[in-house]
């Protein structure tokens, strides 16, 4: 049982009395009442799931003390506090924290936080406004003030959601037995007898949905090598539903059959100029995650090199460019749940781990995703890196029966020939030596990966015996060079540019080499009195005598 979103373990002596931090307690709880809510479990350690056996709480009265410090400490945050028995007949302490879904809760000193993976983040000002919208995004869903009858809506939509619910392999069968009345409210449809905005959008009528602020619309445009338009397909008159709107991408927009072939020996194989997997899940994405309080179409803009999608709104707090590949923030909730049990995305979590897989398996790219202050776009490129690269994925993906984090992770390190353990560590977002061994610690044991190297400087590569027997033609770089042909370059560069710091070495010989590898050659070089240096920081220059 690991700390995340929604979870936070305490040590029992946390609570010492008088001298109990209860603004510590306070801040964790105003970052889950800004986020998803939680538990914070007192008396379990961070690296147990169990309290310690034979503990006891002993004040009785711990529960109330815990409400009157919070309450008193915080505003806008609501708890619940038990003590509770674990299956080893050891006490703790429950304190559940509620989602404060219409304000932003802070504590009694103004101060605010939020809690984002398995931690409890303060906010900065000018974030304040991107959590308001935020929390008017996920009480949109339910609201009915629209007031439209539970009845009076569109029956074919509503009658292919009860048959694709009902067909659905992800929707347990105690779901399936409701009415169809129950099931509509199940989804939260409909509450008190009104449609809610879900509702509306999902099931509602035309002209209803039209009056949904806002409601979604997708143009998509391809765009010649001029970057001039010669293609459009709007649909913007709210007909379709969020479902009818993905089909009508994946099936009406011819660009996705396109591919091209590459020959494999005596076979052929095509390699889509966009896979459909990375184009339904990109778009799902966009229907589900997009901001419904803000105004904007969605687009997808096909050039000629590339793919782009815009979604209005910026990605759901705490989640970035840089860690969208591991960070899941359900910003629709309810919305997403109706895509997931119908079949439409992948579960949470999981969406970009299949489009990283899906192109990193067929050579291409991983995506480019920038936030910008009204919209969100996604890039992905029309072509491989190269055939050779294509054959290694597919063959070791055969070969091995790769899993997907696998998949990610050899072709990552495929495109760059070579890659530190702290550049993958970045490609992949991960923060420590434990969560990169998850990703890449079976591809050296079937020895499609070697390392070279210890620590921040370890290097990864593909194992050249493998490559040889696929007659591998990779891109010709230094990443790998080897160290005494990196102190023969340097040698020759010093020599030829007395006086010269770090920056202008490394420009010369190649920014593609590690800077640590570098700092480490140059420092042996150094004590083995090769080289001379004089000055420090960034005042350092290197000469020969």
């Amino acid at each position: 049982m690991e700390e995340h979103n929604y979870l936070d373990k305490k040590s029992i002596t946390f609570l010492k009395g008088n001298k109990t931090d209860w603004d510590e307690l306070a801040k964790d709880c105003v970052a889950f009442a800004n986020a998803r809510g939680g538990d914070i479990l007192i008396g379990i350690e961070d690296d147990a799931s169990v309290p310690p056996l034979k503990q006891i709480v002993k004040d009785k009265n711990i529960a109330e003390k815990i409400h009157k410090n919070i309450a008193y400490r915080t505003i806008n945050v609501s708890i619940s506090v038990n003590i509770l028995v674990a299956d080893n007949k050891s006490d703790y302490i429950k304190v559940q924290v509620f989602r404060n879904a219409q304000t932003i809760a802070s504590t009694t000193d103004g101060k605010y936080y939020i809690r984002i993976d398995d931690e409890c983040r303060p906010i900065p000002p000018d974030e304040m406004g991107r959590l308001a919208a935020e929390k008017n995004a996920f009480v949109w869903e339910l609201q009915t003030n629209k007031r439209i009858n539970k009845d009076n809506v569109d029956i074919e939509k509503k009658n292919d959601f009860l048959k694709s619910i009902r067909s659905s392999e992800r929707v347990s069968s105690f779901v399936k037995q409701k009415t169809d009345d129950e099931l509509l409210e199940y989804y939260l449809f409909i509450k008190d007898n009104y449609l809610t905005n879900l509702g509306i959008l999902w099931i509602g009528k035309r002209n209803d949905r039209a009056s949904l602020l806002y409601a979604p619309a997708i143009q998509v445009i391809r765009y010649n090598d001029q970057e001039q338009k010669v293609w459009k397909l709007v649909l913007d008159d709210y007909s379709d539903n969020p479902k009818e709107l993905l089909e009508k991408i994946i099936n009406d927009v011819p660009d996705w059959k396109e591919s091209i072939e590459i020959s494999d020996g005596i076979f052929r194989k095509n390699i889509p100029f966009f896979p459909l997997e990375v184009v339904r899940e990109l778009v799902a994405n966009a229907l589900v995650h997009r901001v419904y309080t803000t105004r904007g179409d969605i687009f997808i803009n096909i050039f000629q090199d590339k793919l782009e999608i815009h979604s209005p709104g910026r990605l759901p707090y705490g989640v970035t460019p840089s860690n969208i590949l591991i960070q899941s923030v359900r910003r629709n909730e309810h919305l997403s749940k109706v895509f997931y049990d119908l079949g439409l995305i992948e579960r949470e979590g999981s969406g970009y781990d299949l489009i990283y897989e899906k192109l990193l398996g067929t050579g291409k790219p991983i995506p480019v995703v920038n936030d910008f202050n009204d919209r969100v776009t996604v890039t992905i490129q029309k072509q491989f890196i190269s055939k050779s690269v294509v054959q290694l994925m597919d063959k070791a993906s055969q070969e091995y029966q790769l899993k997907q984090r696998e998949i990610i992770a050899l072709g990552v390190i495929a495109q760059h020939n070579t890659l530190s353990a702290l550049e993958i560590s970045k490609l992949l977002n991960q923060n420590d030596e434990q969560g990169l061994r998850s990703w890449i610690g079976r591809l050296v044991e079937l020895k499609l990966i070697e390392s070279k190297g210890k620590t921040k400087g370890k290097q990864y590569f593909v194992n050249p015996e493998y490559l040889r027997q696929l007659n591998f033609k990779a891109k010709t770089n230094l990443k790998a060079i080897e160290d005494h042909r990196l102190q023969e370059l340097l040698y020759t560069d010093i020599k030829s540019n007395p006086n010269t710091s770090f920056s202008e070495v490394h420009e010369r010989i190649g920014k593609e080499i590690n800077q640590h590898k570098i700092r480490r050659t140059i420092k042996s070089m150094i004590e083995n009195e090769v080289i001379k240096s004089k000055g420090v920081n960034k005042w350092t220059r290197y000469y020969i005598e």
